[in-house]
């Protein structure tokens, strides 16, 4: 019962907030839920705005002075409500569900940002946002510069892959060794950089055998930063069902921070250049 009687109170304390702010024209006190979100606001100069952000939005280093309301994915709807936001700026997997459920009735308006991802789609975050926050010119101003920036790392994939597409293998983890296959960011953003994913005749991520990866042949294994130096290649390619892969035989281990990797933010296409960079030796 207090639960609900807090989650009531709040609510009205927010559409109260949010009325106030609609009144001004323009949201002041925004909670981010995504690492692109989050980004694309810093870099529309609206950053003063942000009171809160999810776990994973760790960039800019000013982003460590804000409130953390945790993981997107199991967010807490008395943790964000209770921070009185007048916007939420969400990626569109924020979760669980029950949460989203409250958040939408709330009150509080709450703007959900497709995740697509390729240039076009970071194209639209940006002009979704921009326009929700009434900065479209810095809106156009920013796609110029990504949309430059796409452009210039493409010419570059092409340079130095020469056509090649080695084939990289993308996981999250070795405990269960579950492979990014079609329709994820991590196909996305190996695609991007020129090379070949054998897990993409498979949808969305798929736990794979020795058997699979000896016949799939992957050059490259592809893995998120740990945060602590890691993962190592002595480690990951010491795994039994890596063993005998081209890509342990020349310890072909490229790990990358995760949102700068999967987030399909405005720094994407500087990590699609490092990534193809590590891949065809340039």
């Amino acid at each position: 019962m207090l639960t609900i009687a807090l989650i009531v109170v709040v609510f009205w304390l927010n559409v109260s907030s949010a009325r106030a702010a609609q009144q001004q024209g323009t949201a002041q006190r925004i909670i981010t839920l995504g690492p692109d979100v989050t980004e694309i606001v810093y870099a529309l100069g609206a950053d003063e705005k942000i009171i809160a952000l999810d776990r994973s939005s760790k960039y800019p280093a000013d982003t460590a002075s804000k409130t953390n309301v945790g993981y997107r994915r199991s967010l807490s709807a008395e943790g964000v409500l209770a921070l009185h936001p007048d916007l939420i700026i969400a990626s569109e997997d924020i979760g669980p569900p029950e949460v989203v459920d409250v958040l939408n009735q709330s009150g509080v308006p709450v703007l959900y940002i497709p995740a697509v991802n390729s240039r076009e789609g970071l194209v639209t975050k940006i002009s979704l946002i921009a326009e929700r926050l009434q900065l479209e010119p810095q809106g156009e101003v920013l796609t110029k510069s990504v949309t430059a920036d796409f452009d210039a790392a493409m010419a570059h994939v092409r340079k130095v892959s020469e056509g090649r597409g080695k084939k990289v293998v993308f996981f999250h983890g070795l405990a269960k060794l579950s492979g990014a296959g079609s329709d994820t960011a991590a196909d996305a953003f190996i695609r991007h950089a020129g090379g070949v994913n054998p897990l993409a005749v498979y949808k969305g991520y798929k736990a794979v055998s020795a058997e699979w990866l000896l016949e799939a042949e992957p050059e490259v294994v592809l893995m998120l930063s740990d945060g602590a130096g890691g993962p190592k290649a002595e480690d990951v390619f010491s795994d039994k069902a890596l063993q005998n892969t081209p890509a342990a035989r020349n310890k072909a281990l490229i790990v990358l921070d995760g949102p700068y990797m999967l987030g399909f933010g405005p720094r994407t296409a500087e990590a699609v250049r490092i990534l193809a960079d590590a891949l065809y030796g340039q």
